[in-house]
This record gives structure tokens, C-alpha cells and sequence, in this order.
């Protein structure tokens, strides 16, 4: 840890450009997997716990493989860890929403499913446009596909859950969500302060619920 401040502004930001230019068109994928989570969500049916699950899981693995491991890890042999935390908890969606299905997904019109649905509106809209703003535009800055996005996106969903959700699905999320301090700080992706107030208020809000709820 004592290494990341070697991490520059310039090389973090050509990151993302070499990214995206490489996985051009993949983030029009992403943002279509997004759109269509979000309607599963809504509109319930028999399939739509396993296939978000699936589709969460593959946000994840996407981010862990592609984006850290690939892409991120010449720059700082550290972001090969985020990687593997990212590959972990893709495995977890798969074990807790596929293998051993304990995820259920239904938007609706309580209290979490509001929160839930602006911390989603957030990932999807606001991050990038607060990026745009602040001088950190795509392709040269983080848009939903990046893993704080999806951190953020990750959480609105849990909060459209309808069924109590195990520890094991959120302490990656909340870890993570806690980098946004330094991202905020060291490289000024200002979007990243909701990461941190989505992080600690959706673990909050869920852990209320699951202790509440019967």
C-alpha cells in the first residue's frame, strides 16, 4: 500500500482511454445489461432472479478480469488484488443468485426500492455527467462498466432485493465502496463521494432490513 501514491493522475486517466478504446463497443454492451437488469427488476417473472444474479456476476468478472487484470494492472501491480476481489464476488452472485439461489430481485415502492432506484439512476446518469463536468469524460474517465459504477449499481439493486441477503454479498461491495476516498482524494473523480455515501448507507439500510424484516 505504501507504493500507490506512484500511481499518477496522467497514467490512471490514460488507463481508462486505453480501456475503452480497446473494449470499444463493450460499454454500449454494459450499458444495455444495465438498462435490462433494471427491467427485470421491474417486471418480475420466474427467470429474473438467476439472470440478474448472472448478469451482476458478470459485471463483476468483467471489471475483475478485463478491466484490473488486463488493462490496469501494467500500470500498478496492485489493481491485480482489486481484480481478484472483483473475480470474488462475480462468484459470489453466482453461487448466492445461481448455484444456491437466496437472491430475489423486485423493484417496488417501499422505502429501499427509492433509495435503491436513485443509487441506480446515479451508476447509470449521474457518475458520468458529474465526470463530464469535472473534466473527466469518456473516454479518458470512469462511466458505468468502471468498478466504481458498478459498486454503486450493485447496491441499488440489494436494496430491491425481497428477501434477507447474506454478509457474504456485501462486504466486497462495502470494501470498495471505501476506496472512493481515495480516488476522490488522490485522483479528484469527485463522482466517487456518492460511492462512499452509497456504500455505507446501503449496507446500513440493508442491514436494518435484514434485522427487522421476518
Amino acid at each position: 500500500m505504501a507504493e500507490f501514491p506512484s500511481v499518477s493522475p496522467e497514467a490512471f486517466f490514460e488507463g481508462f482511454k486505453t480501456y475503452h478504446e480497446a473494449t470499444w463497443p463493450m460499454v454500449i454492451i454494459i450499458y444495455l445489461i444495465g438498462v435490462a437488469v433494471v427491467i427485470l427488476a421491474i417486471k418480475k417473472t420466474s427467470y429474473s432472479d438467476k439472470t440478474i444474479s448472472g448478469m451482476l456476476a458478470f459485471l463483476w468478472l468483467w471489471a475483475g478480469i478485463v478491466f484490473f487484470i488486463i488493462f490496469f494492472s501494467p500500470i500498478f501491480p496492485l489493481y491485480s488484488l482489486f481484480g481478484a476481489l472483483f473475480i470474488l464476488q462475480g462468484l459470489i452472485f453466482l453461487v448466492f443468485g445461481i448455484y444456491k439461489p437466496s437472491l430475489s430481485f423486485k423493484i417496488e415502492g417501499n422505502k429501499y426500492s427509492l433509495v435503491g432506484t436513485i443509487f441506480i439512476i446515479y451508476a447509470l446518469v449521474i457518475y458520468p455527467l458529474i465526470g463530464y463536468f469535472t473534466g473527466h469524460s469518456y473516454p479518458s474517465g470512469p462511466i458505468f462498466g468502471a468498478p466504481c459504477p458498478i459498486c454503486i449499481f450493485t447496491f441499488g439493486l440489494l436494496l430491491g432485493t425481497n428477501k434477507r441477503i447474506s454478509l457474504f454479498v456485501l462486504v466486497i461491495p462495502l470494501i470498495w465502496s471505501l476506496t472512493g476516498i481515495y480516488a476522490v482524494t488522490t485522483f479528484h473523480v469527485w463522482a466517487d463521494i456518492g460511492e462512499v455515501v452509497v456504500g455505507v448507507a446501503g449496507t446500513l439500510m440493508i442491514l436494518y432490513r435484514n434485522r427487522t424484516e421476518r
